[in-house]
Parts: structure tokens; sequence; C-alpha cells
């Protein structure tokens, strides 16, 4: 009962600041100075509510508002908290040297994309940066590693098939491109940047 009267009364402060009352209400306003200037006699009620009325049928329509997006960097914080729970689950999970080589320097890149700073900061407002890191941390590299994992097992039953590190490696230097690839994308931004501050200082002198 409660939630039902807060929205009425929710509805009815709205209504309120809408651009149809408050077209609304000047007219209605304009009805009763022309009550005062005896224009419109006994029947002021009617023309001050028909003014009312008429201002809020031409009124604008209202704006629709803006939809709610999170905020990039509390996408950020959530990216880092899954990345921590995949790196406690790699270093549960014994792989070959190679690939763990390969997965080192992946999860080093990644880890210097998301610590808190300017990188971090550039990547937030790159919407296509952040899905890719996202991708990698709660996709690509979990899933690339637990099918090594399940494969490896198989493996041993087909003797003479491709072995498994092999995907295992290429995958994870696919990655690594990948990421190498945004971060060189955020350096040519920060560049850009840096650049076109310099042009605004030299126009300003």
């Amino acid at each position: 009962m409660a939630t039902s009267r807060s929205n009425r009364s929710n509805r009815f402060l709205g209504y309120l600041e809408s651009r149809k009352n408050l077209t609304g209400s000047a007219c209605g306003i304009a009805g009763l100075a022309l009550t005062f200037a005896g224009v419109a006699g006994p029947y002021w009620p009617v023309v001050v509510a028909g003014l009312y009325g008429a201002g809020a049928l031409i009124a604008p329509p209202e704006r629709p508002s803006l939809p709610d997006f999170p905020d990039p960097s509390a996408q950020l914080d959530e990216i880092r908290e899954d990345f921590g729970r995949l790196r406690s689950y790699l270093a549960d999970v014994e792989l070959p040297p190679a690939a763990s080589g390969r997965l080192t320097e992946l999860t080093e890149l990644l880890t210097a994309l998301l610590d808190p700073g300017w990188v971090a900061e550039i990547l937030a407002r790159e919407p296509e940066g952040v899905h890719v890191v996202s991708r990698a941390v709660r996709t690509d590299i979990p899933e690339a590693v637990d099918t090594f994992v399940r494969t490896r097992w198989w493996a041993r039953l087909t003797p003479g098939a491709e072995a498994p590190e092999r995907h295992l490696e290429r995958q994870l230097a696919l990655l690594h491109e990948e990421a190498e690839g945004l971060a060189a994308g955020l350096r040519e931004t920060e560049a850009r940047r840096q650049e076109s501050h310099t042009r605004y200082l030299e126009d300003r002198a």
C-alpha cells in the first residue's frame, strides 16, 4: 500500500514538473490576467480552465530520459574481480612450459591493462576495448585452458594425434596478439590526445 502511494506521489510530482503542466499553467495565468482586466467576465473559471487545457495540449512532448548505462569504471572493477578468480584457477592448472610461458605473457599484459591508473582510465572510455578484455578474461582464456585439460586426457588414448598443447599455444598467442593490438590502440589514443592538447596550446598562444 505504501509503495502504491509512493508511486502515485511520484507520478503527481512528475506531472507538476512536466511541460504540459508548465505550459498549461502559463496559459491559465494569462486567463487570470484577462479576468482581472475585466475581459473574462463571470465566466472566468471556464476561461482559465480552457486556457490551461489548451496550453497543456499544445505543449511540446516530453523528452525521454537517457538510458542509465553502467559506469565504465565499475565495469573494469568487475572485470578485475573476475581476473583475480581466473588467476587463482590458473595457478592450480599444470601446463607445459611453452604454453605456461605464453599464458604468463598474456596475463601480465592484461594485468597492465587492468591495473588502476591512466591506462585503465583510457581503456574505460573505449567500450570495444573493455569488451575485448572482458571476453579474454571471462571466456577465451578459461575455455582454452579447460579445453586443453580435457583434451589432454583423451590424447593419451589416441597416440599420434596432434598434441593439444600446440592448439593451446596457438590460442594463447592469438589472444596475446589481440591484447597487444588493444594496448597499441590505447597508446595511439593517448598520443592523439596529447597532440590535440599541443595544438590547442599553440592556437591559444
